[in-house]
């Protein structure tokens, strides 16, 4: 992999890629069926990844995201810089909007996104995106 402060043309999509595969794999989905991975470049270029996680109480199973998410933290924490997600079959997704929110935190508006469209910014993933800059404390 290239460090994470590479351009999007300098990251080795495919192998993040086959890092998000590889989570989808580790996927808990009896319910859907529909098994998720993500992967992502984290600042001091770590790497960290989730699957998604169905439960019985259908409202509350955990998207791929949320496993990332909580890898980065676990992991020592830091920014995401590159994010890819997949289903099933190994083919990109996108990420849903409760999930651009969670990656707006943790990424910011420059996340680059691999998506079925190309490289994206999460800017224009998240328009006017709402985030910590907005609460005061």
């Amino acid at each position: 992999m290239t460090s994470a402060g590479s351009t999007a043309a300098g990251t080795d999509w495919e192998a993040l890629r086959a890092v998000a595969r590889d989570a989808m794999t580790h996927a808990y989905a009896p319910y859907s069926g529909y098994p998720v991975g993500v992967a992502a470049l984290v600042d001091d270029g770590r790497t960290v990844s989730g699957c998604n996680v169905e439960n019985a109480s259908y409202g509350l199973g955990l998207c791929a995201e949320c496993g990332l998410v909580s890898e980065l933290q676990r992991t020592g924490g830091g920014r995401l810089t590159h994010f890819t997600c997949v289903d099933g079959d190994g083919e990109i997704l996108v990420p849903c909007g409760r999930c651009r929110q969670l990656l707006y935190e943790f990424g910011g508006p420059g996340l680059l996104l691999e998506t079925p469209a190309g490289i994206l910014p999460l800017s224009e993933m998240l328009p006017q995106a709402f985030g910590p800059q907005h609460l005061t404390k």
